[in-house]
Protein backbone atom coordinates (compact mmCIF):
# COMPACT_ATOMS: atom_id res chain seq x y z
CA UNK A 1 0.00 0.00 0.00
CA UNK A 2 1.38 3.39 -0.79
CA UNK A 3 0.36 7.06 -0.31
CA UNK A 4 -1.16 8.90 -2.90
CA UNK A 5 1.55 10.83 -3.98
CA UNK A 6 2.48 12.10 -7.89
CA UNK A 7 4.42 9.94 -10.12
CA UNK A 8 4.17 8.97 -13.85
CA UNK A 9 3.62 5.87 -14.72
CA UNK A 10 2.94 4.64 -18.47
CA UNK A 11 2.00 0.70 -18.83
CA UNK A 12 0.53 0.10 -15.46
CA UNK A 13 -2.64 -1.13 -13.84
CA UNK A 14 -3.43 0.87 -10.45
CA UNK A 15 -5.25 -0.80 -7.95
CA UNK A 16 -7.31 1.02 -5.67
CA UNK A 17 -10.45 0.88 -3.18
CA UNK A 18 -12.63 3.54 -2.44
CA UNK A 19 -13.30 3.25 1.73
CA UNK A 20 -16.17 5.32 1.97
CA UNK A 21 -18.30 3.00 -1.16
CA UNK A 22 -16.74 -0.21 -0.70
CA UNK A 23 -15.83 -0.32 -4.09
CA UNK A 24 -12.47 -1.63 -5.69
CA UNK A 25 -10.81 -0.65 -9.20
CA UNK A 26 -8.31 -0.26 -11.26
CA UNK A 27 -6.78 2.95 -13.29
CA UNK A 28 -4.98 1.31 -16.36
CA UNK A 29 -2.92 3.13 -19.20
CA UNK A 30 -1.16 1.43 -22.01
CA UNK A 31 1.40 2.74 -24.57
CA UNK A 32 4.46 1.62 -25.57
CA UNK A 33 2.61 -2.16 -24.57
CA UNK A 34 -0.03 -0.78 -26.92
CA UNK A 35 2.28 -0.12 -29.42
CA UNK A 36 4.45 -3.15 -29.64
CA UNK A 37 1.11 -5.14 -30.13
CA UNK A 38 -0.37 -3.33 -32.82
CA UNK A 39 3.19 -3.11 -34.66
CA UNK A 40 2.75 -6.96 -34.96
CA UNK A 41 0.49 -6.60 -37.42
CA UNK A 42 -0.71 -3.97 -39.97
CA UNK A 43 -4.31 -3.06 -39.25
CA UNK A 44 -7.10 -0.66 -40.87
CA UNK A 45 -7.49 2.32 -37.99
CA UNK A 46 -10.93 0.57 -37.31
CA UNK A 47 -9.66 -2.81 -35.95
CA UNK A 48 -6.73 -1.44 -34.22
CA UNK A 49 -9.06 0.92 -32.38
CA UNK A 50 -11.20 -2.21 -31.42
CA UNK A 51 -7.75 -4.32 -30.74
CA UNK A 52 -6.90 -1.45 -28.49
CA UNK A 53 -10.25 -1.58 -26.61
CA UNK A 54 -9.86 -5.15 -25.95
CA UNK A 55 -6.43 -4.44 -24.95
CA UNK A 56 -6.87 -2.29 -22.15
CA UNK A 57 -10.21 -4.26 -20.85
CA UNK A 58 -7.75 -7.69 -20.70
CA UNK A 59 -5.35 -6.02 -18.78
CA UNK A 60 -7.72 -4.50 -16.76
CA UNK A 61 -9.64 -7.60 -15.95
CA UNK A 62 -6.55 -9.36 -15.74
CA UNK A 63 -5.26 -7.52 -12.47
CA UNK A 64 -9.13 -7.50 -10.68
CA UNK A 65 -8.98 -11.68 -10.08
CA UNK A 66 -6.48 -13.76 -8.30
CA UNK A 67 -4.75 -15.24 -12.11
CA UNK A 68 -2.27 -18.08 -11.81
CA UNK A 69 -2.10 -18.48 -15.70
CA UNK A 70 -3.88 -17.23 -18.35
CA UNK A 71 -6.65 -14.95 -19.13
CA UNK A 72 -8.13 -14.65 -22.62
CA UNK A 73 -10.86 -12.85 -24.59
CA UNK A 74 -12.57 -14.37 -27.54
CA UNK A 75 -14.83 -11.45 -29.08
CA UNK A 76 -16.28 -13.44 -32.78
CA UNK A 77 -19.13 -11.48 -34.95
CA UNK A 78 -20.54 -12.54 -38.14
CA UNK A 79 -19.37 -8.98 -39.76
CA UNK A 80 -16.45 -7.56 -41.10
CA UNK A 81 -14.72 -8.00 -38.13
CA UNK A 82 -14.50 -12.03 -37.27
CA UNK A 83 -12.48 -12.42 -34.34
CA UNK A 84 -10.53 -10.25 -31.90
CA UNK A 85 -8.24 -12.51 -29.55
CA UNK A 86 -6.06 -11.49 -26.10
CA UNK A 87 -4.07 -13.03 -23.85
CA UNK A 88 -2.98 -11.83 -20.60
CA UNK A 89 -0.49 -13.99 -18.63
CA UNK A 90 0.00 -13.59 -14.43
CA UNK A 91 3.09 -12.15 -13.78
CA UNK A 92 5.90 -15.18 -13.66
CA UNK A 93 6.95 -13.11 -10.13
CA UNK A 94 5.01 -11.51 -7.74
CA UNK A 95 6.96 -7.92 -8.65
CA UNK A 96 7.06 -8.80 -12.19
CA UNK A 97 4.94 -7.33 -15.07
CA UNK A 98 1.80 -9.02 -16.73
CA UNK A 99 2.44 -9.98 -20.21
CA UNK A 100 -0.03 -9.43 -23.05
CA UNK A 101 -0.49 -10.21 -26.66
CA UNK A 102 -3.63 -9.67 -29.40
CA UNK A 103 -4.70 -10.24 -33.04
CA UNK A 104 -7.67 -9.90 -35.17
CA UNK A 105 -8.83 -11.61 -38.29
CA UNK A 106 -11.45 -9.35 -40.94
CA UNK A 107 -12.84 -9.44 -44.05
CA UNK A 108 -10.77 -6.56 -45.78
CA UNK A 109 -13.36 -6.00 -49.01
CA UNK A 110 -16.11 -5.87 -46.89
CA UNK A 111 -14.53 -3.72 -43.98
CA UNK A 112 -16.57 -0.01 -44.17
CA UNK A 113 -13.17 2.01 -42.94
CA UNK A 114 -15.87 5.43 -42.51
CA UNK A 115 -17.90 3.64 -40.40
CA UNK A 116 -17.71 6.15 -36.77
CA UNK A 117 -18.34 3.37 -34.47
CA UNK A 118 -16.13 0.31 -35.11
CA UNK A 119 -18.13 -2.06 -32.64
CA UNK A 120 -20.92 -1.88 -35.67
CA UNK A 121 -18.13 -3.53 -37.87
CA UNK A 122 -18.07 -6.49 -35.82
CA UNK A 123 -22.18 -7.61 -36.53
CA UNK A 124 -24.01 -10.05 -34.25
CA UNK A 125 -21.74 -12.66 -32.18
CA UNK A 126 -20.38 -12.74 -28.69
CA UNK A 127 -18.05 -11.99 -26.16
CA UNK A 128 -16.22 -14.55 -24.41
CA UNK A 129 -13.99 -14.48 -20.93
CA UNK A 130 -11.72 -17.46 -20.77
CA UNK A 131 -9.85 -18.20 -17.20
CA UNK A 132 -7.22 -21.26 -17.24
CA UNK A 133 -5.15 -21.47 -14.09
CA UNK A 134 -3.03 -23.83 -15.35
CA UNK A 135 -2.36 -27.62 -14.96
CA UNK A 136 -4.51 -29.97 -13.35
CA UNK A 137 -7.15 -27.14 -13.24
CA UNK A 138 -10.84 -27.06 -15.94
CA UNK A 139 -10.75 -23.27 -17.95
CA UNK A 140 -13.66 -21.52 -17.25
CA UNK A 141 -15.30 -19.74 -20.13
CA UNK A 142 -18.03 -17.28 -19.30
CA UNK A 143 -20.18 -15.82 -22.61
CA UNK A 144 -22.60 -13.13 -23.50
CA UNK A 145 -23.62 -11.06 -26.33
CA UNK A 146 -22.44 -8.71 -28.30
CA UNK A 147 -24.25 -6.01 -27.08
CA UNK A 148 -24.30 -2.31 -25.44
CA UNK A 149 -22.50 -0.62 -28.03
CA UNK A 150 -18.90 -0.71 -26.90
CA UNK A 151 -16.43 -4.17 -26.17
CA UNK A 152 -16.68 -2.46 -22.53
CA UNK A 153 -20.04 -2.59 -22.40
CA UNK A 154 -20.58 -6.21 -23.62
CA UNK A 155 -17.59 -6.78 -20.11
CA UNK A 156 -19.70 -4.79 -17.95
CA UNK A 157 -23.10 -7.16 -19.08
CA UNK A 158 -20.64 -10.25 -18.87
CA UNK A 159 -19.65 -9.44 -15.50
CA UNK A 160 -23.35 -8.55 -14.15
CA UNK A 161 -24.39 -12.12 -15.98
CA UNK A 162 -21.65 -14.41 -14.82
CA UNK A 163 -20.22 -12.88 -12.02
CA UNK A 164 -22.98 -11.28 -9.88
CA UNK A 165 -20.58 -7.89 -9.79
CA UNK A 166 -21.78 -4.77 -10.52
CA UNK A 167 -19.23 -3.54 -12.80
CA UNK A 168 -18.16 -0.20 -14.82
CA UNK A 169 -16.07 0.44 -17.23
CA UNK A 170 -14.76 3.90 -18.50
CA UNK A 171 -12.61 3.79 -21.62
CA UNK A 172 -10.48 6.15 -24.50
CA UNK A 173 -8.17 4.78 -27.11
CA UNK A 174 -6.96 6.80 -29.81
CA UNK A 175 -3.55 8.23 -31.29
CA UNK A 176 -1.94 10.94 -29.90
CA UNK A 177 -0.56 14.04 -32.13
CA UNK A 178 2.21 15.34 -31.37
CA UNK A 179 4.37 17.88 -33.41
CA UNK A 180 6.90 16.31 -35.75
CA UNK A 181 6.35 12.52 -34.26
CA UNK A 182 4.72 9.72 -36.08
CA UNK A 183 1.23 9.20 -34.60
CA UNK A 184 1.24 6.59 -31.60
CA UNK A 185 -1.93 5.30 -30.00
CA UNK A 186 -2.59 5.03 -26.27
CA UNK A 187 -5.44 3.72 -24.18
CA UNK A 188 -6.44 4.47 -20.79
CA UNK A 189 -9.76 3.44 -18.21
CA UNK A 190 -11.08 2.74 -15.18
CA UNK A 191 -12.55 -0.35 -14.16
CA UNK A 192 -14.96 -0.15 -10.63
CA UNK A 193 -16.74 -2.94 -9.18
CA UNK A 194 -19.29 -3.27 -5.72
CA UNK A 195 -18.73 -6.39 -4.23
CA UNK A 196 -22.21 -8.20 -3.37
CA UNK A 197 -23.23 -8.38 0.31
CA UNK A 198 -23.96 -11.83 0.02
CA UNK A 199 -23.95 -14.58 -3.00
CA UNK A 200 -26.96 -15.57 -2.03
CA UNK A 201 -28.98 -12.91 -3.14
CA UNK A 202 -27.27 -12.86 -6.35
CA UNK A 203 -28.23 -16.13 -6.91
CA UNK A 204 -32.02 -15.59 -6.25
CA UNK A 205 -31.24 -12.36 -8.62
CA UNK A 206 -29.63 -14.42 -11.71
CA UNK A 207 -33.08 -17.13 -10.94
CA UNK A 208 -35.49 -14.43 -11.51
CA UNK A 209 -34.36 -12.85 -14.54
CA UNK A 210 -33.01 -15.65 -16.66
CA UNK A 211 -34.10 -14.91 -19.65
CA UNK A 212 -32.49 -10.97 -19.33
CA UNK A 213 -29.44 -9.62 -19.84
CA UNK A 214 -28.82 -8.25 -16.29
CA UNK A 215 -27.14 -4.92 -15.11
CA UNK A 216 -25.47 -3.51 -11.97
CA UNK A 217 -28.65 -1.59 -10.75
CA UNK A 218 -30.54 -5.72 -10.83
CA UNK A 219 -27.67 -6.48 -8.24
CA UNK A 220 -27.53 -3.50 -5.35
CA UNK A 221 -29.73 -2.79 -2.69
CA UNK A 222 -30.83 0.73 -2.44
CA UNK A 223 -28.02 1.55 -0.14
CA UNK A 224 -25.44 -0.24 -2.68
CA UNK A 225 -27.37 1.63 -5.30
CA UNK A 226 -26.47 5.11 -3.78
CA UNK A 227 -23.03 4.61 -2.91
CA UNK A 228 -22.94 3.30 -6.96
CA UNK A 229 -24.41 5.79 -8.64
CA UNK A 230 -22.43 8.39 -6.59
CA UNK A 231 -18.99 7.06 -7.62
CA UNK A 232 -20.35 6.49 -11.21
CA UNK A 233 -21.67 9.84 -11.57
CA UNK A 234 -17.89 11.25 -10.35
CA UNK A 235 -16.53 8.64 -13.13
CA UNK A 236 -18.91 10.61 -15.69
CA UNK A 237 -17.05 13.77 -15.72
CA UNK A 238 -13.29 12.57 -16.54
CA UNK A 239 -12.42 13.27 -20.06
CA UNK A 240 -10.43 11.08 -22.37
CA UNK A 241 -6.58 12.88 -21.84
CA UNK A 242 -7.07 12.76 -17.75
CA UNK A 243 -8.04 9.13 -18.56
CA UNK A 244 -4.51 8.30 -21.21
CA UNK A 245 -2.37 11.04 -19.27
CA UNK A 246 0.59 12.24 -19.14
CA UNK A 247 -0.32 15.69 -17.68
CA UNK A 248 -2.64 13.56 -14.94
CA UNK A 249 -1.23 11.17 -13.13
CA UNK A 250 -3.07 8.02 -12.38
CA UNK A 251 -3.07 8.84 -8.77
CA UNK A 252 -3.62 12.16 -9.50
CA UNK A 253 -6.92 11.08 -11.27
CA UNK A 254 -7.99 9.12 -8.09
CA UNK A 255 -7.89 11.97 -5.99
CA UNK A 256 -9.70 14.42 -8.55
CA UNK A 257 -12.52 12.01 -9.05
CA UNK A 258 -13.11 10.44 -5.85
CA UNK A 259 -11.49 12.81 -2.89
CA UNK A 260 -14.70 12.28 -0.85
CA UNK A 261 -14.62 8.28 -1.03
CA UNK A 262 -11.55 8.17 0.55
CA UNK A 263 -9.48 6.40 -2.17
CA UNK A 264 -6.98 3.88 -0.97
CA UNK A 265 -4.09 2.67 -3.92
CA UNK A 266 -2.11 0.26 -4.06
CA UNK A 267 1.39 -0.54 -5.43
CA UNK A 268 0.91 -0.46 -9.80
CA UNK A 269 1.40 -3.21 -11.44
CA UNK A 270 3.34 -3.26 -14.88
CA UNK A 271 2.29 -4.37 -18.12
CA UNK A 272 4.17 -5.29 -21.04
CA UNK A 273 4.03 -7.09 -24.73
CA UNK A 274 4.62 -11.06 -24.87
CA UNK A 275 4.27 -13.50 -26.60
CA UNK A 276 4.01 -17.48 -25.27
CA UNK A 277 5.05 -18.81 -29.10
CA UNK A 278 7.70 -21.84 -29.62
CA UNK A 279 8.60 -24.26 -31.68
CA UNK A 280 7.57 -26.74 -29.20
CA UNK A 281 4.28 -24.95 -28.87
CA UNK A 282 4.30 -24.78 -32.50
CA UNK A 283 4.66 -28.38 -33.06
CA UNK A 284 2.04 -29.87 -30.66
CA UNK A 285 -0.01 -27.86 -32.31
CA UNK A 286 0.42 -29.52 -35.37
CA UNK A 287 0.28 -32.81 -33.49
CA UNK A 288 -3.46 -32.64 -34.58
CA UNK A 289 -3.31 -32.74 -37.54
CA UNK A 290 -3.18 -36.39 -40.32
CA UNK A 291 -0.27 -37.29 -42.33
CA UNK A 292 -2.55 -36.51 -45.25
CA UNK A 293 -3.06 -33.11 -43.73
CA UNK A 294 0.86 -32.80 -43.43
CA UNK A 295 1.52 -33.41 -46.62
CA UNK A 296 -0.62 -30.81 -48.44
CA UNK A 297 0.93 -28.70 -46.08
CA UNK A 298 4.28 -29.51 -46.98
CA UNK A 299 6.12 -27.03 -49.31
CA UNK A 300 8.00 -27.67 -52.59
CA UNK A 301 11.24 -27.09 -50.90
CA UNK A 302 10.20 -30.05 -47.97
CA UNK A 303 8.87 -27.94 -44.99
CA UNK A 304 6.15 -27.35 -43.35
CA UNK A 305 5.76 -23.74 -42.27
CA UNK A 306 3.68 -22.03 -39.30
CA UNK A 307 3.13 -18.42 -38.75
CA UNK A 308 2.32 -17.27 -34.96
CA UNK A 309 -1.00 -15.15 -35.07
CA UNK A 310 -0.14 -12.88 -32.20
CA UNK A 311 3.37 -11.93 -33.31
CA UNK A 312 4.02 -12.89 -36.47
CA UNK A 313 6.95 -15.19 -36.06
CA UNK A 314 7.82 -17.60 -38.50
CA UNK A 315 8.71 -21.14 -38.03
CA UNK A 316 9.78 -23.84 -40.69
CA UNK A 317 9.54 -27.75 -39.41
CA UNK A 318 10.98 -30.88 -41.39
CA UNK A 319 7.39 -32.37 -41.97
CA UNK A 320 9.33 -36.01 -39.93
CA UNK A 321 8.99 -33.50 -36.70
CA UNK A 322 5.29 -33.96 -37.13
CA UNK A 323 4.81 -37.83 -37.84
CA UNK A 324 4.76 -37.54 -41.08
CA UNK A 325 6.94 -39.91 -42.93
CA UNK A 326 7.93 -38.85 -46.67
CA UNK A 327 9.35 -42.18 -47.98
CA UNK A 328 6.30 -44.80 -46.72
CA UNK A 329 3.50 -42.28 -48.40
CA UNK A 330 5.44 -42.18 -51.64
Amino acid sequence: MTKLENFIQEDTILPFQLEHSDIRGRVGRLNETLISILSQHSYPDIVETLVAEAVLITALVGQTINLKWKLSLQIRGNGPIKLIATDYFAPDKKTGPGRIRAFASFDEKNLNHDEKKPFNELGKGYFAVLIDQGPKTDPYQGITPLTGGSLHKCAETYFAQSEQLPTRFSITVGKSNKTNQKNIWKAGGIIVQKMPKSAQSSTEVIQENQNILLSAADLLDKDENEDWNRVNFHIDTVDELELTGPYVTQKQLLVKLFHEEKPRAFEPRSIEFGCTCSPKKVKNTMSMYSSKDIEKMTTEEGVVTADCQFCGKHFIMDPSELGFDAENND
